[in-house]
Parts: structure tokens; sequence; C-alpha cells
């Protein structure tokens, strides 16, 4: 059997600095693409049932096209992903402004969050999986937030198949984090997810205002186009008339994970099968929540590798993380993280079909 390899390869340059393009090769048909430059999965490629290989996340063109104004294609997120209500927050007794971007609300970050930046990469290949480690250092008051803090993204691509994310961080102060990657996926690589088929093992969602803030408490999914708890058509269910959908134009809205989880803490956080069943992926998790996010704003200005553009509904984004608007929420697992502690999570993308596949 073929051994897993590591490879890099320039992709441009940021300014000053270069950009690589690192390729893990599982040696049994699966591949991840991923630059240093904002830790972006840039490509994934899985075969299919009958062996037909291609990518399954949308992904840009050049550098040019990721450094320029997108919606966050393929990057790692932080230092805190989702939403933060007005850009503050109040942390042991002292109020923390971050950049309000997004509707007066801070989003993922700031505008100089971690996917702007360019990660340190070193590379390793084992008999048994390819690894890329990233690390970026973010100073006190980055963006805003409190301490330094020390950040490691591991990506690890196996045998299996199995494309897993660890990540880690350290601070010197006490801060807030919340950490996930935000790329869009397309399990046909055609361009359209809408019958695509979509089960998120969660009873409980967050419902939203109109500026995408959760208005309260999770509410249960029973009843309502938020029930994912067995398969639906993706395009069926954002289709149907429902004030919640209106207001974010589809599904963009955190599910509250059921916690049922492994002994290592992972526990399934969504299944996606494309029409056909060709390819299926699932995605497990030590995170509590799942952001489903059905690329409502996208418009086809943005123009896609090998020609066409990515249009509305064209993938769907499974970000794995904690709570939007949780340093604003005592009741929501906390976010926050002191300097005699670690955050650690870990996400993996599952592709149970290639198991089927050589059945």
């Amino acid at each position: 059997m073929p051994r897993p390899t590591v490879n890099r390869k320039p992709f441009g340059a940021h300014g000053h600095t270069d950009v690589d393009v690192w390729t893990l090769d599982s040696g049994t048909g699966v591949r991840a693409e991923i630059l240093s430059y904002g830790g972006i999965l840039h490509r994934l490629t899985v075969p299919d049932t009958r062996g037909a290989s291609a990518s399954v996340v949308r992904s840009l063109v050049s550098l040019d096209d990721y450094t320029g104004k997108n919606p966050f294609f393929g990057a790692l997120i932080g230092r805190f992903a989702n939403r933060i209500a007005h850009g503050r927050f109040v942390l042991d007794g002292e109020a923390y402004r971050v950049p309000a971007t997004d509707r007066g609300h801070a989003l993922h970050g700031g505008p100089d969050g971690f996917h702007t930046r360019v990660w340190q990469a070193e590379g390793e290949a084992t008999d048994t999986a390819a690894t890329l480690r990233l690390t970026l250092h973010s100073p006190d008051g980055d963006m805003g937030f409190p301490g330094a803090l020390d950040v490691a993204v591991t990506y690890t691509l196996d045998t299996a198949g199995t494309l897993a994310l660890d990540y880690t961080a350290g601070t010197d102060r006490p801060t807030v984090v919340n950490l996930t990657n935000h790329a869009y996926f397309d399990l046909t690589a055609q361009g359209d997810i809408l019958g695509h088929t979509l089960q998120v093992d969660a009873g409980h969602y967050l419902p939203v205002d109109d500026e995408g803030i959760p208005e309260g408490p999770a509410a249960a999914v029973h009843a309502t186009p938020f029930d994912l708890t067995s398969p639906h058509r993706v395009g069926d269910r954002i289709a149907l008339p429902d004030e919640q959908l209106r207001r974010a134009g589809g599904f963009d809205h955190c599910w509250v994970l059921d916690t049922a989880g492994t002994p290592d803490g992972l526990r399934r956080a969504a299944r996606l099968t494309a029409p056909g069943a060709e390819r299926v992926m699932e995605v497990w998790t030590t995170e509590p929540g799942i952001q489903v996010y059905t690329a409502n704003q996208l418009d086809g200005t943005l123009p896609a590798p090998g020609g066409g553009h990515h249009e509305r509904h064209s993938a769907i984004c499974l970000e794995t993380q904690h709570l939007p608007d949780s340093p604003n929420r005592p009741g929501h697992p906390s976010t926050v993280l002191r300097p005699d502690d670690v955050f650690s999570s870990r996400t993996e993308l599952r592709f149970p079909h290639l198991a089927a596949a050589t059945d």
C-alpha cells in the first residue's frame, strides 16, 4: 500500500512573506491541500463510490483572490469564530471592544483575524498519516482581545481518508477563544448543495435576530425546518416558509449538539450526503455546537478554479465551534481561557462511503 506523503510548493507571496501550499496525501486516494496563508483548506480531493476523484471544498483561483475580499473561504477562524454582539464583552470585570464589522457586531475575529495571517508550517509523514502543524502567535491586544495567545492547528490525514483538525491554544492573560474552520463543502463538486441531504445530531438550535445574534436560549427543533434529526434535502428545508430562514436567507444558525459522545469526547455532529450517495461526509467533534451556513451571501462575483463562479447556495459550511456570543451569555459553555489552562478541541471529517466502496 502506498505510504502517506507531504509535499510543499510555492503559492505566491503576501507582502514580503512567502506563502506555500502543502499537500497531504493519504496514499489511498484522499488528498488535502492547505495554504500557509490563513491555514486555508484549499482543496480536499475525495473519490466517489465509482472511484472518480474531485475536490469536495469550494476554493478560489489565486492567492490574490484569498487575500482580497471574500467570505472566509476555507480559512482557520480566530480569535473568536462567529459573532460577539456589538463587539463588546466583559471579562473579570473589565470591558473590551473588538471590531464590529458585521451589521454592528464582531464576526470571525475581525478584519485582521487569523484568516489573514501567514502561519508557520511544518509537515511530517508516517506509515499511517500525513500531518501539517500550523502555529501562530497573536499578541496581547490583537484585534482588541486581551492576552497574548499562542495557537496551533494540526491537520492530519490518515490512510482511512479521515481528515482531522486538532486545535490548541494557550494564553498569558485571561481571554476568550473560539476557533473553527470555514470550509465550503460541495460533495458533487458541481456547485449546488440544494440536492444534498443533511442530518444534524441536535435537538436544539439558536434562533437569531435580523442581525444574526441569538435572540435568547436554545429552542427545540421539533416541528420546525431546523429539525434535521433525520436526513432532509437541504433545498427542501430552506425553501420552507419560516421567519428564521427569511432573516438569514437560508441556514446560518448554530445547532446545540446532543451531549452523548465517545470516551475521547468526540461525537457525530452532522452527516452530509450527495445525491445518489456517491459521496458521504460525517463531521465529528468535541465542540458543543455546529454553525450550518448555506452560502446565502455568495453572489456569483468570485471566480472558481476551472471556470465559473461561486453562486448562492453552491456550498454549505459546517463549522464546529462554541456557541455564538458566548462571552455575553453566561448560560453558554464558557469560551474563557486562563493562563493555567489549555484550549483544546478536535474535529474530524470522515468519508464512510470510502469504506463501503472497498467492502
